[in-house]
């Protein structure tokens, strides 16, 4: 009894083996020696697709993405000292965000804590509230192997709980650090797959939203969220209520109910009064857009969320009631309970006037965009969203493509959105495209912005061998082009707002593509971008746009919108 190299070799074989029987696929390592046994462990695993990252930072943005698309979390292995710290802005997403993360730092034994030795920092607690759970494990001993499953199934479970995120498991590792893994201990024979407890929401709530889904005068608000996007439709068509649908919510989909071009239609304050609810259902988080955002503030309609966890955004308190449940069930009996047929009747004419200004924006839209000279950021997005291909994945940065894809992205079926909304940050957005693509292995289009690109450079080491279809396209307008709509704009002279907002920083993207060998293509006009759009990646599109113009582009397409529903 004790510990050995070959007892630390078996204690990582457990682990990796009862996250195996979770259903755990995917790894991403970065190399580093003090990290050798885990990482030998999920080589030795064919099951576990191993994706090494060289930086940290980068690699914790990949299994982000992958727990982002598949659901399931990865395992994510770093070496000692400041390699763990790298992991910190991905794990502060996760937990914003609820995605899971089975993360595993190594660290130096107790003797070597306190010392002075290379690469040992204290990494207890590292990410303090940002993790679901925190295991120190310290160096194996056998008399303690049957602690070894339970300790990776808790794991587990705890990170695809009732509120999802990361978990930390600190590995301390004594040398040698090579072993060769003995005989696992036994599986638990009661082990199953862990389903999630399903949560009921209490009788009185329910009594609250139905006596709520009598006003004429409603409208649902579709964020992301975990439901079927049919759930949402046929009650919104039932209550003959509009649907405003966030592009990440699955639900901006062809139908009389979806409002895709709210931005743009609540932008005029005329119409907007028009469009006064007395109720709003909204399912999962806020959308990006801050005039949606304020029009549901200033509203004064009585507002009612329902989310899958308890996990509440409503920063401007206006959250009347909070329901937590399965909204696929919730939906479909509340459906199933609805008989007032003339209530729904009655409901027509609010919902023609949602449905006829969704028409007449989308209709200006796309005349303001042809009217323009060249591609356009909002044209840049409109197309994107709307030309790639079926069963496809397309990652959009904050600032603001986000932006430009939930104002001016017509509905369609067959893409899903992705973006990194838990902290609203722009650091990490090609990892996480490219995890996103390592876990579907479908085609995967990522929207990006230049200084995001910059911030994130590191997630293209290696794409090329990867063999994935990860397709950039590059918004290069040098610089930050979201602060050219913020007051600073106006407020400072221009020499002093370029130095610390607008940031030219000079870089030649197509040459710094091309040291990783990937293709690039300079992107001029729309026949273009539809060609390059149907070509398999990895390659990067570079589109140029200019700061100043690019918020008159915007106002003007704002301006067609109002007119015409006036």
């Amino acid at each position: 009894m004790g510990s050995s190299a070959a007892t630390t070799a078996t204690f990582c074989a457990t682990l990796v083996d009862e996250w195996l029987h979770c259903g755990v696929r995917h790894a991403v390592v970065s190399p580093g020696s003090r990290s050798t046994p885990i990482a030998l462990e999920i080589a030795n695993r064919h099951e576990i697709e191993m994706h090494i990252f060289h930086d940290e930072r980068s690699a914790a943005f990949a299994a982000l993405g992958i727990a982002k698309a598949s659901g399931v979390p990865a395992i994510l292995v770093c070496s000692s000292g400041t390699a763990a710290v790298e992991f910190h802005p991905a794990v502060v997403e996760a937990h914003h965000s609820e995605v899971p993360i089975l993360i595993c730092t190594a660290d130096r034994p107790a003797e070597l804590q306190g010392v002075g030795a290379p690469q040992t920092i204290d990494q207890q607690n590292l990410y303090g509230v940002s993790v679901r759970k925190f295991v120190n494990a310290e160096v194996a001993d056998d008399s303690e192997n049957q602690t070894w499953r339970p300790i990776a199934r808790d794991l587990f479970a705890t990170s695809v709980g009732k509120v999802r995120g990361p978990v930390h498991l600190n590995l301390r590792f004594r040398e040698p650090l090579m072993g060769a893994a003995i005989d696992l201990p036994p599986r638990h024979e009661k082990s199953t797959v862990i389903k999630d407890k399903v949560v009921l929401p209490s009788a009185r709530s329910l009594r609250e939203l139905k006596k709520a889904l009598n006003f004429k005068n409603g409208v649902i608000i579709a964020g992301p969220e975990n439901y079927r996007s049919e759930s949402i439709l046929h009650l919104a068509e039932s209550l003959s209520w509009p649907v405003l649908a966030d592009p990440r919510s699955g639900a901006r989909v062809p139908s009389k109910v979806v409002v895709a071009a709210a931005d743009t239609i609540l932008r005029d304050e005329g119409f907007s009064k028009k469009l006064q609810p007395q109720v709003v259902l909204r399912f999962g988080t806020l959308p990006a857009s801050k005039v949606v955002n304020s029009w549901l503030a200033n509203c004064g309609a009585k507002q009612i969320v329902i989310t899958t966890t308890p996990t509440l955004a409503d920063p401007d308190q206006l959250c009347a009631l909070h329901i937590v449940g399965d909204i696929d069930e919730l939906c479909a009996g509340l459906i199933s309970e609805r008989s007032n047929e003339q209530a729904q009747k009655d409901s027509v004419s609010w919902l023609d006037l949602w449905s006829s200004a969704e028409t007449s924006a989308q209709k200006s839209i796309n005349s303001a965009i042809a009217d323009e000279p060249g591609l356009t950021e909002p044209g840049v997005a409109r197309a994107i969203y709307a030309l790639l291909p079926e069963a496809s994945h397309l990652v959009v940065s904050s600032s603001m493509p986000i932006r430009d894809v939930e104002w001016f992205a017509a509905p369609r079926t067959g893409l899903r959105v992705h973006a990194n909304r838990g902290a609203n940050g722009i650091d990490g957005v090609v990892s996480t495209a490219v995890g996103i693509a390592l876990a579907t292995r479908q085609p995967t289009t990522l929207l990006i912005g230049d200084i995001a690109l910059l911030h994130d450079v590191n997630g293209l080491i290696g794409l090329v061998i990867r063999e994935i279809d990860l397709r950039i396209v590059v918004i290069d307008n040098n610089g930050g082009g979201i602060f050219s709509f913020l007051p600073q704009a106006q407020a400072l002279d221009a020499p002093k707002f370029e130095k610390i907002f607008g940031t030219p920083h000079g870089v030649n993207i197509k040459m710094l593509a091309q040291a990783h060998q990937i293709n690039t293509q300079e992107v001029a006009n729309m026949s273009d971008l539809a060609e390059v759009l149907s070509q398999r990646g990895p390659w990067l599109a570079r589109v140029v746009t200019d700061r100043q113009e690019n918020v008159k582009v915007h106002e003007r397409i704002n301006q067609m919108v109002a007119s015409n529903l006036r």
